[in-house]
């Protein structure tokens, strides 16, 4: 329900990369909507509202996640609709789309909209389903994309699965043409991975582990990205984690094949190295690699050739990670820890602020196309989706304060400098920094 009373949010800094603005401005809200943007409070709509002073605050579009794991259905010991989409909201997320690897998968219209109803129930944020690419996700028969599309899928994966077929493959890239939607790959050769724990080389060594080469997801890079050009097709790939695999989609834009790409928080700002002492938190999937990786991830961002950001938040139960580290399930919580750990980064001098904030609005909103035209941005007239954060507020990850059900991550007890103290979505204050 939308606040009765206009809500101006004054004196912060707004950065919205899609109107390229980054200024000491002042933002009216009034029905749910951004009614006014200006420097001043002069010509201001209404003279009866509410004030948050934002001095010293980023204020920007609400965050935008293209890959995250809701679990709901199927998992919910693991996650829910309801517990996930809460602890997006307090990482700034006012749109998720979540992956179809629940139990049943997401592969049918009935099923998206029980996933849309619930979020409509549940969710203080939008969001988004994506469906699968075949039935089951097992690979061989291709779902009816155009009517899980029309049901609401904005996209389409076997996420956690490669499709190895590539006859069904390039069908799906066929179809992704006629509804305009992206195809997200999961790239993975699983003969090449088969029975890895972590990336290989010394860390895995040192551990006695099998590892998981980086060919293993740039042999498949360079085959979906072959696909999608001879078929034309929207390509999407997911959770880019190597040089190799950033250096194949670069020069498959400069060819002008249709692919864009995500990277996540963790394969920005974590390495190998996090594995050591057999920390399960640590393993996931693609593997934390080298600090060679992950700078050339960053140099990905820089240049264009990555268009997003995104958490692949994969929260699993204290059971699934508390267990040997071959039988601990591959996933970290990244809701509560993304914007914390990116502007790590953004200190450091390694990403500019307005490419990071660029990478969780503008970027998403490419990649999902025109249908999102009017999110990810805060000119007037746009829904009212904003986050507003600290840039230099420091905290130390706690994870019994997470709101998510997944405590699983290799941030545990670090300190992070930059956190979200309002989340606003459809006018609504839906989180509240309150420590």
């Amino acid at each position: 329900m939308n606040r009765i009373k206009p809500l101006l949010i004054k004196n912060g800094r707004i950065i919205d990369p899609a109107q390229g603005i980054d200024d000491i401005r002042n933002l009216l809200i009034t029905e749910g909507k951004v009614a006014w943007l200006g420097d001043g409070t002069t010509n201001l709509p209404s003279s009866s509202y509410e004030i948050y002073d934002a001095e010293n605050l980023i204020v920007c579009p609400g965050f935008i996640d293209l890959h995250c794991h809701l679990r709901e259905p199927g998992y919910e010991q693991k996650e829910t609709i309801a517990t996930g989409s809460r602890a997006a909201a307090k990482g700034g997320f006012t749109t998720i789309c979540c992956m179809p690897n629940t139990k049943p998968p997401l592969d049918n219209a009935e099923i998206l909209g029980y996933v849309k109803s619930i979020a409509a129930k549940d969710s203080p944020v939008r969001v988004l389903p994506i469906g699968c690419i075949t039935l089951g996700r097992k690979g061989e028969t291709a779902t009816d994309m155009v009517a899980m599309a029309k049901a609401g899928a904005v996209a389409f994966s076997d996420d956690g699965d490669t499709v190895t077929d590539v006859t069904v493959l390039a069908r799906a890239f066929e179809n992704s043409l006629i509804i305009n939607l992206p195809v997200i790959e999961h790239c993975e050769n699983n003969v090449m991975s088969a029975g890895g724990q972590i990336n290989e080389g010394e860390i895995a060594r040192r551990l006695k582990l099998k590892g998981i080469p980086a060919e293993a997801e740039a042999s498949i890079v360079k085959r979906d990205v072959e696909l999608a050009r001879t078929t034309g097709g929207k390509l999407h790939i997911a959770h880019v984690s190597t040089a190799e695999s950033v250096a194949i989609i670069r020069r498959a834009k400069a060819e002008g094949i249709n692919v864009t790409a995500e990277v996540t928080p963790h394969h920005l700002t974590l390495t190998e190295i996090m594995a050591l002492g057999y920390n399960t938190n640590a393993k996931v999937n693609p593997p934390l690699a080298t600090k060679k990786d992950s700078n050339a991830l960053m140099e990905g961002l820089k240049d264009g050739t990555i268009d997003a950001i995104a958490t692949d938040h994969a929260p699993h139960s204290k059971i699934d990670k508390d267990c040997d580290f071959t039988k601990a399930a591959f996933g970290i919580s990244g809701f509560e820890t993304a914007l914390g750990s990116l502007m790590n980064l953004v200190h450091n001098g390694q990403l500019s602020l307005n490419l990071v904030i660029e990478k969780l609005t503008t970027g998403p909103v490419k990649v999902l196309g025109n249908t999102f035209k009017n999110i990810g941005s805060l000119a007037v007239g746009n829904p009212a989706e904003l986050t507003i954060f600290n840039p230099e507020l420091s905290w130390v990850v706690d994870t019994d304060k997470f709101v998510s059900k997944g405590k699983n991550t290799p941030l545990a007890g670090a300190t992070l400098k930059g956190r979200v103290v309002l989340t606003i979505y459809g006018g609504d204050i839906v989180y509240k920094e309150v420590e």
